[in-house]
């Protein structure tokens, strides 16, 4: 039988709702490469319940143990004391999120003499140390596409957000005032502007189908060109490397998985080949970018505005730069654990667990890591390494 541990975020401050504002989900047949959605034998869950945090266990509890495996399930996650790090020392199967990564770092792993599977539920698995993964031959696996769609939307949300000066405005109602032109002097509209993704994956290429209608100029980057007839469809322009890509556009956004080849690839050397005034938007992961030369580029003006929902480390520690940068439009890490995306990462997370325990093969783009090697999706998106350095930073945040 197995130990399985889980590390979710905490519950709402007000306790796990009695209600929610919607009685159903709407229906989604398939994804849209036609990839199925997640097909477990079974749930023991709502659909449209809170499910992503500590009371909601990813509705595993009644499936793991009856059929006999231990289930643990904390939010305490960081640092030598935390309760993840006493119970990872005989744990079988680690589960995390993007939204709360417990950091199976190169120090943590040797202590999890048991591990043999690391799961995310979501997608990204770059809190993983994945070369450690791969020289324990630990089975690295994430929910792919569960919420894809999710995270796009997010991003449509915050580049119009951005560029039409949204949170501004808004504070300004919530104030009391009708100060429209503090609020329309950094408003601008999204039509005729030239946006720009860096990695045209499942996310990147669902952020250009939805900014198309909007009337914008459409450009991407990345290391696998895409089909010419998708190029032609959408009007795509290519480039062949970010850099070649920044002078052209007045938004970018960053959609590609962090590895040690994209580790701060937006740095003060890059943002200087940015338009003045371009927007950056990411909600793929924040060690993406260079902290601190965001925060310069938003007060010299290099940079019109920063938004997303990606830190680093995650939880972003209370003194993060971030948090008061000027021009920003950052949330916490929410953009891929809506309520519809956590029952497909939940269901995705039971259908991985049912492979593993039957013994029969978990869906190859699932797969991270397996067999000593990178496999399936991993194999395709990810290099060798780790992007995990640093993550120790996160404790500070439950100490501030």
């Amino acid at each position: 039988m197995a130990k399985v541990l889980c590390v979710l975020y905490d519950d709402p401050v007000d306790g796990m709702p009695m209600s929610y504002a919607r009685d159903d989900l709407p229906v989604i047949e398939g994804y849209g490469d036609g990839q199925t959605l997640p097909t477990p034998k079974a749930i023991d869950f709502v659909p449209g319940t809170l499910l992503g945090s500590v009371s909601g266990e990813l509705g595993l509890r009644d499936y793991l143990e009856s059929n006999g495996h231990t289930l643990v399930v904390t939010s305490d996650k960081d640092g030598p004391d935390s309760e993840f790090e006493r119970e990872l020392v005989d744990a079988d199967i680690v589960i995390s999120q993007p939204f709360w990564p417990a950091y199976l770092t190169p120090e943590r792993i040797p202590k999890a003499q048991n591990l043999k599977l690391a799961l995310t539920a979501g997608i990204g698995s770059d809190h993983v140390d994945l070369q450690a993964a791969i020289d324990r031959n630990i089975t690295v696996a994430e929910v792919t596409f569960c919420n894809s769609i999710s995270v796009a939307e997010h991003v449509v949300m915050t580049i119009l957000d951005l560029v039409r000066n949204l949170v501004p405005s808004h504070e300004w109602a919530v104030q009391g005032g009708w100060n429209i032109a503090d609020c329309v002097t950094r408003s601008y509209d999204l039509e005729g502007m030239h946006v720009g993704t860096v990695a045209a994956g499942r996310i990147g290429v669902a952020v250009l189908r939805r900014l198309k209608p909007f009337g914008t100029h459409l450009h991407y980057y990345d290391k696998h060109r895409l089909p010419l007839e998708v190029e032609e469809e959408l009007d795509l322009t290519y480039h062949e490397s970010p850099e070649a890509m920044y002078p052209f556009v007045d938004v970018v956004t960053l959609n590609c998985p962090l590895h040690p080849e994209t580790e701060e690839m937006i740095n003060d050397e890059t943002l200087k080949l940015f338009k003045r005034g371009a927007y950056l938007v990411n909600t793929a992961r924040g060690k993406l970018t260079d902290r601190d030369a965001v925060v310069r580029a938003l007060e010299s003006g290099q940079l019109a505005g920063y938004g997303g929902d990606v830190w680093f480390p995650q939880p972003a520690p209370k003194d993060h730069p971030w948090r008061l940068a000027p021009h920003n439009a950052m949330t916490p890490h929410i953009s891929g654990t809506s309520l519809s995306a956590q029952t497909r990462y939940a269901a995705g997370i039971r259908e991985i667990l049912e492979s593993f325990f039957d013994g029969t093969p978990i869906r190859d783009e699932y797969l991270i890591v397996q067999g000593g090697a990178l496999a399936g999706v991993g194999a395709h998106s990810y290099t060798e390494g780790n992007a995990t350095g640093g993550s120790e930073e996160a404790e500070k945040f439950k100490n501030a």
